[in-house]
C-alpha cells in the first residue's frame, strides 16, 4: 500500500491516540512519508517546511477504526442459506469489493476477517495492498471449519450440493487436520472454527450446544500452528469457550457465557476476544421485520445479556477486546459498523475512551499488528481518522460518514468530506 510522500500536519483538534490515555486538547499530528513522527500538544510541534496542512476544525484526531471480525462476503443475509446458494462466486466477489470500499469510507482503515466464502478475502487483501481497490488493511481468514451436524452444516444430504465454498464439515481429528491443510494452501492467516452453536439455530445447534469435539479442535490448532496460522472460534457456550482456550486457540469470537474459569484461562494466555455483541441487540430489535421467530429472538436476548456481562468481566480484568462483528446481515448492513461502538457505550456501559481503545488498539492486537497500527504514536503507520466534533462526548458521531473529515492510510487521504480522496 502506497505511503504519502512529504510532510503532512493535522492540527486544530483534540488527540485521542488510542492508547487509552486522556485526550490531548489543541493537539497536532505530524506525518512524514506516511509514518507518524509526532503526536501531541500543538505548541510542541517541531518545525516542518513545506508541510501540507489538514485542519481538524476543532474536532477529533484519532486512529483509524479497526473492524475486528469482518465478513466482506456477507451481504443482505436474512437466513443462513443465503450464504451458499443464493449468489454465484463471481457476484459475491464483486459485492465484497463494494463492501471493502464501504468499510474504508466509514473510517475503518484495517479489519480482521471473521470467515469468508470461496477464499475471496485472501485475494481481496492482495488487491487492497496493491492499491487495486480501496479497503481496510486486511487479516485474511477463509472457509470455516465445523463439525458434521453443527451450526454451519445446514444443507440436507438429499441436495447433494456440498458446502466447501463456505465451510469444511469434519468428522473427527483426521478430517479436521485435512481441512486445515487445505486452508494452508489457500494462503489464509486465521482459521475460523465453530466450537458452539448459536441462537440462530434453536432446534439443533443453539447457543448452549457444542459443534466440535475437543479432539477436533486440538487437531485444528496443532496443524494450524505447525504452519504458522492462528485459530479462532465462534464460542458461545461456556464449555466451548473452555475447550477453545485449553486447545490453544489464539482468539475467541463472542465469548458469550464466560465463567470464572474461562476468564482465568483467557487472561493467563492473554487471548483477545471480539464479542460481536451488537448483532444480538439488532437481531432482537429488527428481527421480526425479517421473519425471525420469537424463539430465535428470545435466544438472542439471552446471548445479549450474558455477552454484555462477559465483556464487563473481561474489561474489568484487563483483558484485550476488539470490536466489530457480523455486519452484512439484513438487519446489520455494511456501512453501519460504528453502531457497535455506540452500543458498547449505551448498553454495555464502557466509557467512550474505553470503547475507542478497544476499536483501535484492541483490534490491532487481534490482528497482531499493534506495532504498526492502532494508535497514533511516533513510528507507526499514519492510519488516521479526523472527525468533526468531540467523539468522547458523543461517540455516535462516528456512525455518520458526513462527520468524517478525512480517512487516511499511510498518510494518504482515501475518503472524507474535508479533502478530495486521492486517486489510487
Amino acid at each position: 500500500m502506497k505511503l504519502q510522500p512529504g510532510t503532512t500536519v493535522v492540527k486544530n483538534g483534540q488527540l485521542v491516540d488510542g492508547t487509552g490515555k486522556a485526550a490531548v486538547p489543541n493537539a497536532a499530528l505530524v506525518i512524514t512519508d506516511g509514518i507518524i513522527t509526532y503526536a501531541g500538544p500543538a505548541e510542541d510541534v517541531p518545525p516542518a517546511a513545506e508541510a501540507r496542512v489538514i485542519d481538524a476544525k476543532g474536532g477529533t484526531i484519532m486512529p483509524g477504526l479497526i473492524e475486528a471480525h469482518i465478513h466482506l462476503t456477507y451481504f443482505n443475509v436474512s437466513e443462513l442459506q443465503d450464504l451458499d446458494i443464493k449468489y454465484p462466486v463471481e457476484y459475491v466477489t464483486l459485492q465484497s469489493g463494494v463492501n471493502a470500499k464501504t468499510a474504508l469510507e466509514c473510517g475503518y482503515t484495517a479489519a480482521r476477517s471473521g470467515g469468508c466464502l470461496h477464499n475471496i478475502d485472501v485475494w481481496m487483501k492482495k488487491a487492497i495492498e496493491e492499491d487495486m481497490i480501496p479497503g481496510p488493511r486486511l487479516s485474511a481468514s477463509g472457509r470455516e471449519i465445523c463439525g458434521a451436524g453443527g451450526l454451519m452444516d445446514w444443507n440436507p444430504d438429499y441436495r447433494r450440493i456440498g458446502m466447501e465454498g463456505i465451510v469444511f464439515i469434519v468428522n473427527g481429528p483426521e478430517q479436521a487436520r485435512t481441512a486445515v491443510r487445505k486452508l494452508v494452501k489457500d494462503g489464509i492467516e486465521w482459521v475460523k472454527t465453530y466450537p458452539t452453536g448459536d441462537a440462530a439455530s434453536p432446534d439443533i445447534n443453539d447457543h448452549h450446544t457444542l459443534c466440535m469435539t475437543f479432539e477436533e479442535m486440538h487437531a485444528v490448532v496443532a496443524t494450524a500452528h505447525n504452519h504458522g496460522l492462528k485459530v479462532t472460534g465462534h464460542c458461545r457456550a461456556t464449555e466451548g469457550i473452555r475447550n477453545a482456550l485449553k486447545a490453544g486457540y489464539d482468539a475467541i469470537e463472542h465469548g458469550t457465557f464466560m465463567d470464572d474459569e474461562c476468564l482465568d484461562l483467557l487472561l493467563k494466555r492473554n487471548v483477545p476476544m471480539c464479542p460481536g455483541l451488537g448483532f444480538e441487540l439488532f437481531s432482537v430489535q429488527r428481527g421480526k421485520e425479517f421473519g425471525l421467530s420469537q424463539r430465535v429472538l428470545d435466544g438472542h436476548q439471552e446471548t445479549l445479556e450474558a455477552g454484555a456481562e462477559s465483556c464487563r468481566k473481561v474489561l474489568k480484568a484487563g483483558g484485550t477486546m476488539g470490536l466489530g462483528g457480523d455486519y452484512g446481515f439484513a438487519w446489520t448492513p455494511h456501512g453501519t459498523y460504528a453502531q457497535e461502538l455506540t452500543f458498547f457505550v449505551n448498553y454495555v456501559g464502557f466509557s467512550p475512551l474505553e470503547t475507542i481503545t478497544c476499536a483501535t488498539l484492541g483490534g490491532a492486537k487481534m490482528m497482531g499488528r499493534e506495532k504498526e497500527i492502532g494508535t497514533l504514536e511516533a513510528g507507526k503507520l499514519a492510519d488516521v481518522l479526523v472527525v468533526a466534533g468531540d467523539v468522547l462526548k458523543d461517540i455516535s458521531l462516528l456512525e455518520n460518514r458526513d462527520n468524517l473529515l478525512a480517512v487516511m492510510q499511510g498518510g494518504v487521504v482515501k475518503a472524507g468530506t474535508l479533502v478530495k480522496p486521492a486517486s489510487l
